[in-house]
């Protein structure tokens, strides 16, 4: 199974948003079938066949989650991101602060979600592939 090491190499590739579809083949190669990233502290849970499970560190001091979600200004700051404009540093502060809670990113249906402090749903976008 893969390793949280093995994720960071792959994950060294990664500039900004633009470089996310080639980052989610490298996951699906290492075996990874699905992940879910927790805005507050940036730690990631990477799950893979027969229930194998491993998680990231925190990667930075925790943010505070906006109680209520702002799906515009999210929308605007992903599309920023993902052309680019913004580090991933950024993108998870302007998360937060839109109410963004986590995203999660299944490979077998090629979607990363991303859910508010109550659950609900706030954007599905497909990985072009």
């Amino acid at each position: 199974m893969f390793t949280v090491e093995q994720i960071k190499t792959a994950h060294s590739k990664v500039k900004s948003g633009a470089d996310f579809p080639a980052y989610i083949q490298d996951l699906k190669k290492l075996g990874v079938i699905y992940y879910e990233t927790f805005v507050a502290d940036g730690h990631t849970n990477y799950y893979g066949a027969n229930n194998y499970k491993t998680t990231s560190p925190a990667k930075y001091p925790d943010l505070a989650i906006a109680e209520t979600s702002n799906e515009e200004q999210f929308k605007s700051d992903l599309k920023a991101h993902q052309e680019g404009k913004t580090n991933y540093p950024t993108f998870c502060s302007d998360s937060a602060k839109s109410g963004i809670e986590k995203w999660t990113v299944s490979m077998d249906e090629m979607t990363c979600t991303y859910f508010d402090k109550s659950g609900t749903k706030i954007l599905v976008e497909n990985i072009s592939q």
